[in-house]
């Protein structure tokens, strides 16, 4: 598949979805960001869960040694593609990395791995079919008030969770209530739900129940917003406003999402710790697109994923750094079965505000101007992403080709470290990633290595479960002095990656910026109905952002997949939505 080919189709879809003012995406979603760094395949599982529960066997983190691992050299030139008995379709887990996600609970959803599997297991008012285009799903239709702040939905009576109790509005109601309960900690829950009447009064514990969602009859609710906001709809697609049951919640298993209850095409039912997750179709799936295949097996660590693929052992595979050269090569057997897609991601560096040195801006430039990220990305990561200009990504609307991001500039560099108020030391900076111990990721190490050469800076590294990082970065009193991280876009509109993430005071401003200037652009085109001024809107904030460099902009991700020929209906989108349903085996 051409990578141009795939481009320009992506950009097609997005671009004729917003000029509907259909906004796209799942996710809010963090991701480990780099193909060379350690963190791929270590996600964390939840703290209080168990090993020994014999009816479910409990998650947990294994490595995936791909990237690390040199390729067996007997399986150089050929591949098994003989499709195994039963109708089954075996991958490795979750997108791709391998590992456990940290939750399975849609109201604290705040990372690719996580969602990967909860769009399978649940749904919401609102989904995106394969087009990328958002359509109803346990809603099957929805009115809109003419001053846009009043949504009244109706929900479709097939509609039944996995037990096969039917999904009524008040379900809706609970569901959306418990993402705004203290109790819930939903971290991401205020992104998208905030602008509901009354979430964020219950999520502050000023109310006891959120008064902009009402319940009109069983199968009718209404939403009340305070203000017209556009992306609203592809909002309330992401996971945290997935419907769940409440018997189920409040079951007393803990956690409770082992066994879930959910509404959507596939049903959890079986977990294995740092082994495999194995999900089955739902035969009563109410939506028009059926599951065809019958059982789903996501294989979780336990060697290299590339080695099973070539075995016959997997379905599809991600491709690692470790094996991108012998794949990309025409005289591969493997090449014709290589797909390669842009994705709607940016990973950054980010530099926190709040901590010194990097409460001077001058500091944070010096940083960020003293990273060769052309070199990194040649070198390091094998030129698998594209060099990132700014936070907006590729195919993305607002993306400003003329934007010619923070230059490489060591020079310049040790100019401004020497006018900041750092100019006679640097204190120690403490790098925060994401790895299991033993050496850091060569990414970090090639920086951290740039960042010393150029401007005397003395960095440790500080390695953490992917589980335990995501508590430590998502909030608004992040602990970390630097730290590296991914952004996959939730829906097709600039709010999501300059309001998410620079926004003062957003759960997921990283870095602690806060810029008055920033903050009124940002709000302004939040509000905006005229497309071309929105965009203008947030691109003067973007640029604004980046001469403040509160992060610095590493790459743009791209996603390589090997599939096997008998596979069909695989694609690999540049957004975390419902993709397994439309998969079935040639056999």
């Amino acid at each position: 598949m051409s990578e141009n080919r795939g481009l320009i189709a992506v950009v097609v879809v997005l671009l004729v979805a917003l000029a509907g003012m259909v906004c796209l995406g799942v996710g809010a979603l963090v991701y480990c960001p780099q193909p060379g760094s350690a963190c791929a395949g270590l996600f964390g599982a939840p703290s209080n869960v168990s090993q020994n529960n014999p009816s479910q066997t409990q998650p947990t983190t294994a490595p995936d040694q791909s990237q690390s691992q040199t390729q067996n050299p007997t399986q150089n030139s050929s591949t098994n593609n003989t499709a195994p008995g039963g109708n089954v379709l075996r991958l490795p887990g979750g997108s791709g990395m391998g590992g456990d996600p940290p939750t399975l609970d849609p109201a604290n959803t705040s990372d690719v791995e996580s969602a990967t599997y909860i769009v399978e297991i649940f749904s919401g008012l609102v989904g995106f079919n394969k087009d990328l285009k958002i359509v109803p799903d346990l809603a099957e239709k929805w009115d809109v008030s003419n001053d846009g702040k009043t949504y009244t939905f109706t929900l479709r009576q097939d509609a039944k969770f996995h037990d096969g109790r039917p999904v009524t509005a008040q379900d809706v109601k609970y569901s959306l209530e418990r993402a705004a309960d203290p109790r819930t900690r939903s971290t991401v829950s205020p992104l998208y739900l905030g602008d509901i009447v009354g979430f964020m009064d219950k999520y502050t514990g000023k109310a006891n129940e959120v008064s902009g969602v009402q319940v009109l009859d069983n199968y009718t609710v209404q939403i009340d917003i305070d203000k017209p906001i556009s992306y609203f709809l592809a909002a309330l697609a992401h996971p945290t406003s997935y419907i769940v049951d409440k018997f189920n919640v409040e079951s007393g298993e803990q956690p409770w999402y082992l066994k879930p209850n959910g509404t959507g095409p596939f049903k959890l039912i079986q977990w294995d710790q740092g082994q495999q997750i194995v999900l089955e179709k739902n035969a009563d799936y109410y939506g028009d697109i059926k599951p065809s295949v019958d059982r789903i097996e996501f294989l979780l660590g336990g060697g290299s994923a590339m080695t099973r693929y070539e075995n016959g052992d997997l379905d599809a595979t991600r491709v690692s750094i470790a094996d991108i050269e012998r794949v990309s090569d025409p005289a591969s057997p493997l090449n014709k079965e290589l797909s390669i897609d842009p994705q709607l991601s940016t990973s950054f560096i980010v530099f926190n505000t709040r901590k010194a040195p990097f409460d001077d801006p001058k500091v944070r430039m010096a940083f960020a101007m003293s990273i060769d990220r052309q070199k990194l990305n040649d070198v390091v990561f094998k030129k698998m992403p594209v060099v990132a200009t700014g936070i907006l990504p590729q195919a993305f609307p607002g993306f400003n080709q003329d934007l010619k991001g923070i230059p490489f500039d060591p020079e310049g560099a040790k100019k401004l470290l020497a006018e900041s108020k750092y100019a006679s030391g640097l204190p120690d900076i403490v790098w925060s990633t994401v790895g299991g111990g033993g050496t850091a990721g060569s990414d970090v190490q090639a920086i951290a290595e740039m960042l010393k050469e150029n401007l005397g800076a003395n960095i440790s590294v500080e390695q953490t479960d992917w589980a335990t990082y995501l508590s430590q970065i998502n909030g608004t009193n992040v602990d970390f002095q630097l730290f590296d991280i991914g952004w996959s876009a939730d829906y097709v509109d600039p709010h999501n990656f300059i309001g998410l993430l620079f926004r003062g005071g957003s759960l997921n401003n990283w870095s602690g910026y806060d810029n008055p200037v920033v903050n009124q652009l940002i709000d302004d085109a939040s509000v905006e109905p005229n497309l071309d001024k929105r965009i203008q809107e947030y691109q003067q904030a973007e640029e604004k952002i980046l001469q403040d460099a509160p992060v610095l902009p590493l790459t743009y991700g791209r996603d390589f997949w090997l599939t096997k020929p008998y596979v069909k209906g695989a694609f690999y989108p540049p957004l975390v939505i419902e993709r397994l349903k439309y998969i079935t085996l040639d056999k």
